[in-house]
């Protein structure tokens, strides 16, 4: 009889809410703005082939430094070119793949161990919390960008390198969040009547502290993205990202600083591409998480 009341209540406990659908976007004016622009970039970065009129890393000395078609260019060069005379719109569309390629990989190491670590310290608590818990206190003692540049500068500049340093370097923010979901969750009644019923750790873990993590999990990743093609940005601006021959929007910011008064439009339209990227990735982030939050639902 007993056994039979615990599986009513287990049944019987809400679920945490749902990722809402792709329509209910459009009802809400920020966050429609912000799905339209991150598709534009995913669509150029995805068919960048088809849409880059030249090779990003062509160079044309007799056609550098021309303006775009707006400052008295031409539709050859659409955004014109820089000093190397490469053309600049082959060279924003590429830099997306690169800078949007870096970003959700760099998410989903440091979500990955920032997860795993969290949840066991959150659970198991004891000695594993504390370990888990010091070391991520030791890493967030030292500047995330900082310890990037000083790792990369001794590992060399590459595509693998700058997604490990950036995805190792963010784990903390996930591991405390976690870790802070799961404490709260594991004496709640579910949980209780989960392990009265002769639920293994592992099995409680998947089911029922799992789902009521993945919200806030879900909300921390969105947000994480923007703040990662920032940090890539900032490291290829400082030469420290992938190698030269990558086109990315950090490096291009840095071909052009030199040139700001001459030909501003090598560094500024790179620019405008991270800074539309980055608003519209938080206008979404914005919007999920008042829908995710109950709390926050009477907003917007």
């Amino acid at each position: 009889m007993r056994t039979e009341q615990l599986q009513r209540r287990v049944s019987a406990l809400p679920l945490p809410p749902r990722l809402p659908p792709v329509g209910a976007v459009w009802r809400h004016k920020s966050a429609a703005v912000g799905l339209v622009l991150v598709s534009l970039v995913v669509l150029a970065a995805l068919l960048a082939p088809w849409l880059a009129p030249y090779d990003p890393n062509a160079q044309d000395i007799m056609q550098n430094l021309r303006p775009p078609f707006w400052a008295g260019g031409d539709m050859e060069h659409p955004l014109g070119t820089d000093a190397l005379g490469r053309d600049i719109w082959s060279r924003i569309l590429f830099g997306a793949r690169v800078s949007l390629a870096i970003a959700l990989c760099a998410v989903a190491v440091q979500g990955s161990v920032g997860t795993i670590l969290g949840l066991l310290a959150g659970y198991f608590k004891g000695r594993t919390d504390l370990y888990v818990m010091r070391l991520a206190d030791l890493q967030l003692s030292v500047p995330p960008l900082v310890l990037a540049i000083g790792v990369i500068a001794v590992l060399g500049p590459s595509l693998t390198n700058i997604i490990l340093i950036l995805g190792l370097t963010g784990w903390p923010y996930y591991g405390r969040l976690v870790r802070s979901e799961v404490l709260s969750v594991r004496e709640r009644d579910f949980v209780m009547a989960a392990r009265a019923l002769g639920a293994s750790d592992p099995g409680i873990l998947r089911r029922p502290i799992w789902p009521n993590v993945t919200t806030s999990l879900t909300v921390a990743a969105t947000f994480a993205v923007p703040l990662m093609i920032i940090q890539e940005a900032s490291l290829s601006f400082l030469g420290l990202g992938v190698p030269p021959s990558v086109p990315t929007w950090g490096a291009m910011i840095a071909d052009g600083r030199d040139l700001l008064s001459t030909a501003g439009w090598i560094a500024a339209l790179p620019g405008m591409a991270i800074f539309a990227t980055v608003v519209g990735v938080n206008l979404l982030g914005d919007w999920l998480r008042d829908v995710l939050d109950p709390s926050l639902r009477h907003r917007g």
